[in-house]
């Protein structure tokens, strides 16, 4: 089978690209990098030719609002209508969990837009949602630092190892398309606030951390649904506190 992976150069796109391979796909690692360009169109249709299954992990260069919606839109319309040219078979995109109750981010009513546009296609899909990496702690940590400290809000979060995401789409791709959307997250639950301190605490980072329930998260006020799988998600295996004590050695 050959599988296109969009954003094969990234923390998940070369996981995937790895794993693919691995169990004996033809796999494309596509990305600006390797002459493949979403927004431009260039290269699309080379690679794209006798692809069964496209997967879309890219992801926007800028979080600004316009900037984020504008590469979404423009990168899913041309993905899509060069797949539909190539005869694509599945395509496989990453999103957000929350997607859909988080609209006061720019970035999440871009991902919004790109869900839409990839349901209105003729190509059969599926949905990935996943929780927030365990790797981007640390970027929530310095979005929400102030000279007082670290302000998060107490809300409830599900994170999930990158890792188990990029086996579950390696999984997808090679099965049959869902036309809908399914969500995977971590095994545990913490408090965002809660999770930050155990965050800091194995990197003996001594700064402080302020639960807020009015704190932003990129832009929106939280609520203990926001960041949580709904009902029946995947879950990863990994325990945060594993994934956390094996990457501070």
């Amino acid at each position: 089978m050959k599988i296109v992976v969009v954003g094969g150069s990234g923390l998940i796109g070369s996981n995937v690209v790895h794993r693919l391979r691995r169990d004996g796909h033809e796999t494309v690692a596509a990305s600006p990098g390797s002459g493949v360009n979403t927004i431009t169109g260039e290269g699309l249709a080379r690679a794209l030719e006798g692809a069964q299954v496209v997967i879309d992990v890219a992801n926007s260069p800028s979080f600004e609002d316009g900037a984020v919606l504008k590469f979404f839109e423009t990168s899913s319309r041309n993905l899509l209508a060069a797949e539909a040219q190539a005869g694509v078979e599945h395509h496989l995109a990453l999103s957000v969990v929350g997607t859909d109750r988080l609209s006061q981010s720019g970035y999440f009513r871009a991902k919004i837009a790109q869900e839409k546009l990839i349901q209105a296609s003729r190509i059969p899909y599926t949905i990935l949602r996943a929780t927030q990496f365990f790797e981007f702690v640390g970027s929530i940590i310095e979005a929400a630092s102030e000279r007082d400290g670290i302000r998060l809000s107490p809300a409830l979060i599900q994170p999930i190892a990158a890792d188990d995401v990029a086996a579950a789409l390696a999984d997808l791709a090679v099965g049959t398309p869902l036309n809908g959307i399914v969500e995977i997250a971590g095994p545990d639950r913490f408090p965002l606030d809660e999770l930050a301190r155990k965050f800091l605490a194995a990197r003996a980072d001594s700064r402080q951390v302020i639960a807020d329930v009015h704190a932003r998260y990129f832009g929106s006020e939280l609520n203990d649904r926001s960041l949580v799988a709904g009902d029946s998600p995947r879950i990863g295996p990994t325990r945060f506190q594993n994934w956390l004590s094996r990457t501070s050695q």
